[in-house]
């Protein structure tokens, strides 16, 4: 396993996915009292900030069209 973030492993569509449910989970979080969310929320706004998700290397799963999955 090579956690490489220089090469982005997360597509156009996954990456506009993650900013609304991010932000939607941040907006749940200030309208109510569940931090967790909030702090969730932003690690997903994160990972689509950096088109790099660890878990997506940890399975060998790209959705980026332009980058092919690390090898083993």
């Amino acid at each position: 396993m090579k956690l490489d973030i220089t090469k982005p492993n997360i597509g156009d569509t996954d990456r506009l996915i993650r900013v609304a449910v991010g932000i939607l989970l941040i907006i749940g979080a200030v309208r109510g009292d569940n931090w967790l969310s909030g702090l969730i929320g932003a690690v997903v706004i994160g990972t689509a900030y950096l088109r790099f998700c660890p878990a997506y290397t940890l399975f060998n799963y790209s959705t980026n069209k332009d980058v092919t999955p690390s090898d083993k």
